[in-house]
């Protein structure tokens, strides 16, 4: 579902260094965001299944773009 995200200049501010910290895009950071932030606050089963689903699809990902990272270096 599309949706626009408008932000103050300290919110994207803040959303850009979460993306540089997960090294990926902003729109990738706020999804990221929303999902980790509803798991922390809800106690619903469906949250949590969906946080741990994405946050190890997200590792595998992060692993790979290290590791094709560090090839390009070699």
């Amino acid at each position: 579902m599309a949706m626009t995200l408008r932000l103050t200049a300290d919110e994207d501010h803040a959303l850009v260094l979460l993306a540089s910290a997960w090294g990926c895009s902003k729109q990738e950071a706020a999804r990221r965001a929303v999902v980790t932030a509803a798991s922390r606050l809800l106690d619903d089963a469906a949250i949590t299944a969906l946080a741990r689903k994405h946050v190890s699809a997200y590792a595998a990902t992060e692993a790979r773009i290290r590791q094709a990272r560090g090839n390009e270096g070699a």
